[in-house]
């Protein structure tokens, strides 16, 4: 069975979770919330080293202003009531993304969060908050750039190989092995493109207010049948083995 070290989710149907149940989208992100405290723990439990959350997306500030407001809302919120629960839990939370667009309040929360959990040695739980993929794959090419001009690298593909991986915003962290998206889309959104190269994607019809340790558990067996290649074939020897 393929080791899972990283899980990456796209939390996606919490606006069709409530209207379905005739409430105001504001619900849904409400039990969205809830659903991130329980998916945070069970991925704890079942011995997940790292977990990604796509809380808000670059693109997600043209939303209405009354929902844009609640999502921040609810994000002070999880920081002022979680972070001390996290800690105590020996978690390790980091905030990937753009932050500098949020209020200052929202910016401290972060950082008091990060800064108290730094040491934690159980699961490293990162949220991307105002986060794009691309923007993020362009920002470590400008990196690599001034890098390059400053200790007189040669750009190419070997250098680029080596320095290019240390400006994303996940530099240290292993790739996801497995990209869970929720409520039946099947796209990517902009979300950790340079590091889902090689991730086997999840899709699920659950909408996320109501994914459960089930649906954690049954991605994680659907993961564990695949045949990961990485861009080579199957020797006999493996095919034997497995």
């Amino acid at each position: 069975m393929h080791q899972v070290q990283h899980i990456a989710i796209i939390m996606d149907g919490n606006g069709r979770w409530a209207q379905a149940r005739g409430l105001p989208r504001t619900m849904g992100h409400r039990q969205g919330v809830e659903a991130v405290k329980r998916v945070v723990e069970q991925a704890s439990d079942l011995g997940i080293r790292y977990l990604t959350l796509f809380g808000f997306s670059s693109e997600n500030w043209s939303r209405p202003v009354d929902e844009v407001s609640e999502l921040m809302r609810l994000l002070r919120m999880y920081l002022r009531a979680e972070t001390a629960e996290l800690h105590r839990n020996n978690i390790r939370l980091r905030v990937i993304g753009d932050r500098r667009p949020f209020e200052k309040e929202i910016i401290e929360l972060i950082e008091n969060a990060e800064r108290l959990t730094a040491e934690n040695t159980g699961i490293n739980v990162m949220i991307a908050l105002n986060y794009g993929g691309r923007n993020e794959i362009l920002s470590a090419a400008a990196d690599y750039a001034r890098l390059c001009q400053q200790k007189n690298i040669e750009p190419g593909f070997d250098s680029a190989e080596e320095f290019f991986p240390n400006g994303l915003m996940t530099a240290g962290i292993p790739d996801p092995d497995i990209l869970i998206r929720t409520s039946g889309e099947q796209r990517i959104s902009n979300f950790l493109l340079w590091q889902c190269a090689y991730a086997e994607m999840v899709f699920t019809a659950t909408l996320w207010p109501d994914f459960s340790r089930a649906d954690l558990e049954s991605a994680i067996l659907d993961y564990s049948r695949r045949d990961r290649r990485f861009g080579g074939i199957k020797t006999s020897t493996q095919a034997d083995a497995t």
